[in-house]
């Protein structure tokens, strides 16, 4: 028997997905440059001229132009990123990156962070051009490598060594916003205004070598251990922005719960609890432990990552404050730093994507959130350009969207990916 034919949109993201772009950091990533040239090849097919930079062997990004009815309005900017974080098979209940298509989701490392939106993206595109249709302004449509590592070897590149890309640009849209939660069984989308900092640090901490089987005061181990439980079971304040009070705001008036405890009211937002609360705070998790090449020999040097994402303006006072908690016997390198971002719930696009949603859930509310992580509109924010996270998907109530991304088993439902798709052409078409 046949299988019946899947929308587009699940067609490209799939694709995607079976091209393996996983990225270890470090510069040791795989498939960017196909991935790069297989949404080449489809901006072709629509009559689009892409471009390719590939600052570093293989580490491939790409872009095309399409060209608005009135050219002197600023441009805006749609992106993606091609890379995902690697998956480890064995824990998965299918091959992540087969692409399967089972219980009316896509499965797959990358079908929620974010080759979703990359189909979306790109089928959003077509749709217009074969209508024959043209968006009101120009349209900059780009696909970045490393992002998973923080754009270091992707669009940090591009904004400094392809500036002209983003020519005229003013705004942007990318992922991590515009889909829906569920709050006391009623459904909200959330869009994007804002990011957190982000700093990637290395502890250090040093010792004295030996025999394993010493009395030994010395142990860097030991040393490292203290300090990555100590920021591991640190629990920093709550410090709100404008853009998390306008989040409370929006989660007490479809609750009717006070404001006054965040935690208490991000806990209404079901699956999405967790990345709520995470926007409310600094948090400081370590991820790596390196240390030592044999059973009986103490090593003189142990080394630990911490993934610290701060609230925008205290990243120096989390630095220092980082410092007291492990002492000075520790080392504290930067590897990555990266700005914070936050900007108003307010505007013509802003309108525009509220406007797109609504056309296609009416009644529904939709709520600013700052973005606990990063994308890659921290790069194009270093040319003036404001970005928001808008990857429009109306979810099941009980699937845990956002504890997916990074996560095992990632998927998203069919028709949420048809759902985006459309309300994205929408957008495109009117904003």
């Amino acid at each position: 028997m046949t299988e019946p034919a899947l929308p587009e949109v699940v067609e490209i993201a799939r694709d995607l997905i079976r091209i393996d772009t996983s990225n270890w950091g470090g510069g040791k990533a795989n498939g960017e440059r196909e991935a790069a040239e297989y949404v080449g090849g489809y901006l072709e097919g629509l009559g689009l001229t892409p471009e390719y930079y590939e600052p570093i062997p293989r580490r491939t990004n790409v872009m095309a132009r399409v060209a608005g009815r009135n050219p002197e309005r600023p441009a805006l900017v749609v992106h993606g990123h091609l890379d995902v974080v690697p998956a480890m098979a064995e824990d998965w209940s299918v091959d992540p990156f087969a692409g399967i298509v089972k219980d009316g989701m896509l499965w797959g490392r990358g079908a929620v962070d974010m080759k979703n939106m990359d189909a979306m993206i790109l089928t959003a595109v077509a749709d217009m051009l074969r209508a024959g249709e043209q968006p009101d302004r120009d349209l900059i449509l780009a696909f970045f490598a490393d992002e998973e590592n923080g754009g270091v070897e992707g669009s940090a590149l591009v904004v400094r060594d392809k500036p002209e890309w983003f020519r005229g640009a003013t705004e942007a849209i990318s992922e991590v916003g515009g889909y829906s939660i569920t709050v006391d069984d009623r459904r909200a989308y959330l869009l994007q205004v804002g990011e957190k900092a982000l700093i990637w640090i290395r502890l250090v901490a040093k010792g004295r070598a030996g025999h394993g089987s010493r009395l030994h005061d010395e142990n860097a181990i030991t040393r490292l251990a203290e300090a990555v439980a100590a920021i591991g079971r640190t629990r920093w304040p709550i410090r709100l922005t404008p853009t998390t009070r306008a989040l409370l705001d929006g989660l007490s008036a479809l609750t009717g719960r006070s404001s006054d405890d965040p935690d208490a009211l991000a806990a209404a937002a079901g699956p999405a609890e967790a990345f709520l609360r995470s926007t409310f705070r600094t948090t400081t998790n370590p991820t790596v432990l390196s240390a030592g090449y044999k059973h009986n020999v103490i090593p003189e040097t142990a080394e630990a990552l911490i993934d610290v994402r701060v609230i925008p303006g205290t990243e120096d006072d989390v630095l220092a404050e980082l410092q007291q908690i492990v002492g000075d016997d520790i080392e504290i390198q930067t590897v990555v730093r990266d700005i914070g971002m936050e900007i108003p719930f307010a505007g013509a696009l802003v309108d525009d994507m509220v406007a797109a949603l609504g056309r296609h859930d009416p009644g529904v509310p939709v709520i600013p959130y700052l973005l606990g992580a990063g994308t890659d509109n921290k790069a194009l924010a270093t040319l003036d350009i404001a970005g928001y996270g808008f990857a429009p998907l109306r979810l099941p109530a009980d699937l845990d969207f956002t504890g997916m991304f990074h996560g095992v088993d990632e998927r998203v439902p069919v028709d949420s990916l048809v759902f985006g798709q459309r309300v994205l052409a929408d957008l495109l078409r009117t904003c």
